[in-house]
């Protein structure tokens, strides 16, 4: 892929995530005055090691998530324009890759389509496709970090397209043969998906190996610089699984914090690996 292209999917992704922001914003409108009674009817949490605290102590508050979402396309709007202002003129073929995991927070926003269904009659077809859109988008950001981390490790496929193809089709098949019950939904405005544990598994291999290639890439390359970007893949991964679950205002604060700066150490350290190239 050549510089204008790459940047003009940079320029794609900050338009398509602006949009999105702006989808969030103007279904808080429609969306408050029903939070009320839907968490009356909350009869699942997401879980996790983390959140099983905040959720002995906390009840879920569904504005909280709401605003969660418009922070996670807030991110995307301003780490892709970040990315492009920064590797405009420089070409690292892994900050393609971080960008993709990056923009693929802003498909969040498609959560709220389950209480606007409660404001107007959307047929579950469309909340179907919303959650199998959500589910490729988070997939194809965790698989776009791993890509990342295997440019680092020393794979030098010059054709970025080859990688792109196969995240988008693992993660399509994933998506679409995945099944999802559309009439129940847990705290953080999910639908019930199936297969949960064998994903879960994906997900944490995929963050293990993620995290060993920049290690491993460390000690190839003989830079420190892929160490703190290793770490700042742990940082950034483990922001992403709380907010993609956190359902209480006390999560996403520290989600959205671990997220940042692990998404500041990557793209720092990598500007200053290749700024001199």
């Amino acid at each position: 892929m050549t510089l204008s292209h790459r940047n003009a999917v940079f320029k794609a992704g900050i338009v398509f995530s602006s949009l999105c922001l702006i989808l969030g914003l103007a279904a808080l409108i429609e969306a408050v005055p029903v939070y009320g009674y839907m968490e009356g009817e909350i009869e699942l949490r997401p879980g996790g090691i983390f959140l099983a605290f905040l959720e002995r102590h906390l009840e879920a508050r569904l504005l909280a998530v709401h605003f969660g979402v418009l922070f996670m396309a807030l991110f995307s709007v301003l780490s892709v324009a970040l990315i492009y202002f920064f590797f405009e003129k420089t070409q690292p073929p892994e900050i393609l890759f971080v960008a993709f995991f990056a923009l693929s927070f802003s498909v969040e926003v498609l959560r709220l389509a389950l209480p606007l269904s409660r404001v107007y009659e959307i047929p579950s077809f469309y909340l179907l496709m919303a959650s199998r859109i959500i589910l490729f988008g988070r997939y194809f950001g965790a698989f776009s970090l791993f890509a990342a981390s295997v440019y680092a490790a020393g794979y030098r496929s010059q054709q970025q397209r080859n990688p792109i193809v196969i995240i988008m089709a693992t993660t399509l098949f994933a998506a679409i043969g995945v099944p999802i019950d559309t009439q129940i939904w847990d705290s953080s405005l999910a639908m019930l998906s199936g297969y949960a544990a064998m994903f879960r598994l994906i997900e944490v291999g995929t963050f293990f190996i993620t995290v060993a290639s920049f290690f491993i890439a460390a000690r190839q390359r003989g830079s420190r610089e892929f160490i703190f970007i290793g770490a700042g893949s742990v940082l950034a991964l483990a922001g992403r699984y709380i907010l993609l679950r956190a359902d209480t205002w006390a999560g996403f604060p520290i989600g959205l914090a671990l997220l940042a700066i692990g998404t500041w150490l990557i793209c720092t350290r990598l500007h200053k690996i290749y700024l001199w190239l």
